[in-house]
């Protein structure tokens, strides 16, 4: 039948000569036959024919001996020599107006956007709000240079100003969003950053980006500090969190059990600080009462709680 013909018709031949262990010649020779509208075998053809030949092997380059007191093992992420120099305000300032007037793809924006990047770091509080109240313009693409480099800053100082951003409904949604998701991947957070963040969610529109990009800097803050339970930010952020939850996680409505699924899952995600509220969540998955939704929810909080919260005599067996 007419869907059974062959459309292309392809082949590849090659040749390969290796001597002493090394490739020394490769010839191909590649046809293909394009027989959509074509006749008895006939149609569009191509054929090409390649050839690779080693000419010369070089001999060993001696290079010259190392100082390894100057190798060090790092990652992968960018990173720029500190300078001795004192970065001021004004220089970031005008380092975002050139930002603006160079052309959006060109090599010149990705070295200035790195630079900026670098030098929000050296700057105070105090500063970065002087720089926020000058720079927060639009450029004539409709880009924030500004809203762009600070979730890739990661000191508290940048935290802070993008909590303050946020709070003051000054950018639009999809920006608020990405501040949240960035605070996924600060590598070092603090207590400071910590608690400058957890007011947010007790606002009565905080979205989900809200509960799971805070928790997600809880459970890293937690992971590189001992006894983080007792860290006041931290107990701040728990004790929000276990409000929500009412003793034993009972809903009302959907939009309730929507908003309970949310608490739990960013309880789940905040990990070592959640042991807090283990006992709660017990309740909350043990009530035959609660929907399945919610139980199920409740168990997987859980899941970055450390065994020695004992969830076995937590959680009833069998049930």
């Amino acid at each position: 039948s007419q869907s059974e013909q062959q459309i292309l018709s392809s082949k590849l031949e090659c040749v390969q000569s290796i001597k002493d262990g090394v490739l020394a010649e490769a010839k191909c020779a590649e046809s293909n036959l394009l027989a959509l509208f074509s006749q008895k075998g006939s149609g569009a053809k191509t054929q090409t024919q390649s050839s690779l030949k080693l000419f010369q092997v070089e001999t060993e380059t001696l290079y010259k001996k190392v100082d390894y007191e100057d190798l060090y093992v790092t990652s992968m992420l960018y990173e720029r020599e500190e300078t001795e120099r004192k970065v001021t305000g004004g220089e970031v300032t005008e380092l975002v107006w050139k930002l603006c007037l160079a052309h959006s793809t060109s090599f010149e924006t990705a070295d200035l956007f790195m630079t900026l990047v670098f030098e929000l770091r050296h700057l105070s509080l105090e500063a970065l709000k002087v720089l926020w109240q000058r720079s927060s313009f639009k450029c004539r693409d409709n880009w924030q240079p500004l809203i762009d480099a600070l979730p890739s800053c990661a000191t508290e100082a940048c935290v802070v100003l993008m909590k303050e951003i946020i709070a003051s409904g000054e950018v639009e949604e999809d920006k608020v969003e990405y501040f949240f998701w960035s605070f996924s991947f600060i590598p070092k957070p603090t207590s400071g950053m910590i608690e400058s963040l957890a007011p947010l969610l007790k606002s009565p529109g905080a979205s989900q980006s809200c509960f799971l990009g805070i928790t997600a800097l809880l459970h890293r803050f937690c992971s590189a500090y001992n006894s983080c339970g007792g860290v006041p930010a931290v107990q701040s952020v728990m004790r929000t969190l276990g409000k929500f939850l009412g003793g034993n996680c009972t809903v009302q409505d959907s939009e309730q059990l929507s908003k309970m699924q949310l608490v739990l899952k960013a309880i789940g995600n905040a990990g070592l600080a959640a042991a807090s509220l283990a006992p709660v969540l017990s309740l909350c998955a043990s009530l035959k009462s609660n929907p399945i939704e919610i139980r199920l929810a409740a168990i997987q909080a859980f899941r970055r709680i450390p065994c020695s919260v004992r969830v076995s005599d937590l959680l009833p067996a069998g049930d």
